[in-house]
C-alpha cells in the first residue's frame, strides 16, 4: 500500500514505503489438491520429470537422502545471492520517498514507477536466459556472473552521478527522466540475476533439500530489501542519526546514497569474483527431458497457454482486480511525506511487516492449501482499501507530531497491508494449484507475471492521475489560475500563491473505491468460480 513497497514472489519486489505493493510471485511447491503428474496420457508422460532428477535405470541403487547440513554451504550461498538481489530493490524503492521530499510532481512519480516493472515483465526474456549459455562455464553462471559484475560496476558509476541526478550538488530539481532510466536498468539487471539464481537453486540443492530454495528466496530478499531501503533511509537521515545514534548532532546522516551505492557495488564485484572462481555448477544433474526445446517453442507455449479460455479469463480478471485500492496503495506513502512525516520514519513502518509476512501464510495456509484458495482473496478484498483513514491522515493528523501521525495513520495502513498480503498468498496458492506440472515452470511464471502486472499498471496510472485531478486556485492575484506550470509561475510573479482547492488524491480514492466494490460485487463471484473449473480446463495440450 505504499508507493514504495512492492513484493516479489517469495522473492519480494518492494517499493519504498511501509506497505506491501504488488507481489511478484514465482513458482513454489504445489499445495494439497493441486496437480499430480501421474497422468499417463499427459504429454511427456513419465519422461517429463523435473530437471533435477537424473537418468534412472533399473540397476541404479537408491541414494540415501542428503541432510541439509551436507549442503549448508550451498544454502548459505543461495541466501547471500538473494540478499544481494534485494539491495537494488530496496535502493530503487527509496528513491520515490527522496523525490517526494524534494517536492516533485506526482506525474514525475508515475514516470519513475516504471522502474518497478522489470520484475513483472521478466517472462519476456527469461526463455533467453534459460536457453543461451556457455556449457563449460555453467548454465546459470553464464548469466549470473556477468550480470552481477555489471550491477557492481553500474552501482559504482551511479555513486558518482546520483547526487547530480537528485539535484543535491547544484540545487536544481531532480532529473527524473535520467533517474528513471538509470534505475530501470538497475532493476532489469536485478530481474535477470533473479532468473539465473532461481534456475540455479533447483540444481544447486539435492531433491530432498530443494525446498530450502524458497526459504532462501524469501528471507534473503526481505533482508536485502531491508538493508537497501529501511536501513539506508535511517542512516541517511541526519535527524534520525542525531536523535538515536549520535552524541553530537551533525548536519548530515552517517551515510549518503553515493556512499551506499559505492559500498555495495564493491561488495558485488568481490563476491561475484569469489563465486566465479570457487563455486561450480552440479555436473551430475542431467536433464531427462527439457520442458521446452528452445526459445521459439517456449514463446509458442506461452501463447498457447494464454489462449486457453480459463487462463484468459483469469488474466483479464486479475489485471483489473487491484484498481480499487491502487490510489491507497501507490499514493498514500507519498502523501504522508508531503504532509511532513519523515521518510525514514515511514520506511520503519515496514519493520513490523517482516514477522507478519512469515507468520501470516502459516495462519491462513489451511484455507489457501484447500480446494478453494480464492475465497481468501474475495473475503479480504473489501478491507484492502478503506477511504476513511485517508481522510484521517490528511485532516485529523495535520497538527499532530510525527510519532502521532504514524500511530494514527500507520496502523490502518498496516491493517490494509495484512489483507493485501493475504490476497497475495491466496493468488500464489491458486496459481500453484492450477499450473500443469508438465510445463509448470513456464505456466506458473506466466500466471504470476500477469498477477504482478495487475498490481503495477494501476499504481502507475494512480500516480499519474493525482495532478490532473487536483484543482488549485491562485490566491492574491486576480484573473489568474494554476492549471499549468506556466500559469503557476505567472501567479507567483504577480504576488499570488497557488492553493489546493481540491486534492486529486481524494477524488481518485473515491473513484477507486467505487470501482473496487463494483468489481467485488459483479466480477468477484466469477473470479471465485474459476477455482471450480476442472483440471482439464487448465491443462495445456502441446505436441513435442
Amino acid at each position: 500500500m505504499s508507493p514504495t513497497i512492492s513484493h516479489k514472489d517469495s522473492s519480494r519486489q518492494r517499493r519504498p514505503g511501509m506497505f506491501s505493493h504488488a507481489l511478484d510471485m514465482k513458482t513454489g511447491p504445489l499445495p494439497p489438491g493441486g496437480w499430480d503428474d501421474s497422468h499417463s496420457d499427459s504429454v511427456g508422460g513419465e519422461g517429463d520429470r523435473e530437471a533435477l532428477l537424473g537418468d534412472a535405470s533399473p540397476g541404479d541403487l537408491p541414494k540415501a537422502p542428503r541432510s541439509y547440513r551436507a549442503e549448508l554451504s550451498s544454502i548459505l550461498l543461495l541466501l547471500f545471492l538473494y540478499v544481494l538481489q534485494g539491495i537494488p530493490l530496496g535502493l530503487a524503492g527509496s528513491i520515490p520517498l527522496i523525490l517526494q521530499s524534494k517536492n516533485v510532481s506526482y506525474t514525475d512519480q508515475a514516470f519513475f514507477s516504471f522502474v518497478f516493472w522489470p520484475f513483472s515483465l521478466k517472462l519476456l526474456w527469461a526463455p533467453l536466459v534459460d536457453a543461451v549459455y556457455f556449457k563449460n562455464f555453467g548454465r546459470r553462471k553464464s548469466w549470473l556472473v556477468p550480470t552481477q559484475y555489471i550491477l557492481g560496476l553500474f552501482m559504482i558509476y551511479l555513486s558518482t552521478q546520483v547526487d547530480h541526478l537528485l539535484g543535491n550538488t547544484d540545487g536544481r530539481t531532480p532529473d527524473v527522466v535520467a533517474l528513471t532510466v538509470a534505475f530501470f536498468l538497475f532493476e532489469f539487471l536485478a530481474a535477470t540475476q533473479d532468473i539465473a539464481v532461481d534456475g540455479w537453486a533447483l540444481t544447486m540443492l539435492s531433491r530432498e533439500n530443494v525446498g530450502y530454495a524458497s526459504t532462501c528466496n524469501s528471507v534473503g530478499q526481505t533482508a536485502g530489501y531491508f538493508l537497501g531501503n529501511v536501513l539506508f533511509l535511517a542512516l541517511e537521515s541526519a535527524d534520525f542519526c542525531n536523535k538515536y545514534l549520535r552524541f553530537q548532532p551533525q548536519p548530515r546522516g552517517i551515510v549518503t546514497l553515493s556512499d551506499f551505492l559505492f559500498f555495495w557495488g564493491t561488495v558485488f564485484l568481490i563476491t561475484t569474483t569469489l563465486v566465479a572462481l570457487l563455486k561450480t555448477e552440479n555436473k551430475e544433474v542431467s536433464v531427462v527431458k527439457e520442458e521446452t526445446q528452445g526459445i521459439t517453442e517456449t514463446y509458442k507455449l506461452l501463447f498457447a497457454i494464454i489462449k486457453m479460455p480459463a487462463v484468459l479469463t483469469f488474466c483479464l480478471l486479475i489485471l483489473t482486480s487491484k484498481i480499487g485500492f491502487s490510489a491507497a496503495d501507490a499514493v498514500t506513502g507519498l502523501k504522508l511525506v508531503e504532509e511532513g512525516v519523515p521518510k525514514e520514519h515511514l520506511a520503519l513502518l515496514a519493520v513490523p511487516m517482516v514477522p507478519l509476512q512469515i507468520v501470516l501464510p502459516l495462519i491462513i495456509s489451511k484455507y489457501t492449501a484447500g480446494p478453494q484458495p480464492l475465497n481468501i482473496f474475495y473475503k479480504a478484498m473489501p478491507y484492502s482499501s478503506c477511504p476513511e483513514w485517508n481522510e484521517l491522515m490528511n485532516h485529523g493528523c495535520q497538527e499532530a507530531s510525527h510519532e502521532m501521525r504514524l500511530l494514527f495513520c500507520g496502523i490502518p495502513c498496516l491493517q490494509s497491508n495484512v489483507t493485501l498480503y493475504s490476497m497475495y498468498v491466496s493468488i500464489m496458492a491458486f496459481n500453484a494449484k492450477v499450473s500443469d506440472p508438465l510445463i509448470g515452470g513456464t505456466y506458473m511464471t506466466l500466471l504470476n507475471t500477469v498477477s504482478n502486472l495487475g498490481g503495477n499498471w494501476p499504481s502507475t496510472v494512480a500516480l499519474w492521475l493525482v495532478d490532473p485531478l487536483t484543482v488549485k486556485e491562485c490566491v492574491g492575484a486576480s484573473n489568474q489560475n494554476c492549471r499549468s506550470p506556466d500559469a503557476i509561475e505567472l501567479c507567483k510573479k504577480l504576488g499570488g500563491s497557488c492553493v489546493t482547492a481540491l486534492d486529486g488524491y481524494y477524488v481518485e480514492s473515491i473513484i477507486c473505491v467505487f470501482i473496487g466494490f463494483g468489481w467485488w460485487f459483479f466480477l468477484g463471484p466469477k473470479f471465485k468460480k474459476l477455482q471450480d473449473e476442472g483440471p482439464s480446463s487448465w491443462k495445456c495440450k502441446r505436441s513435442n
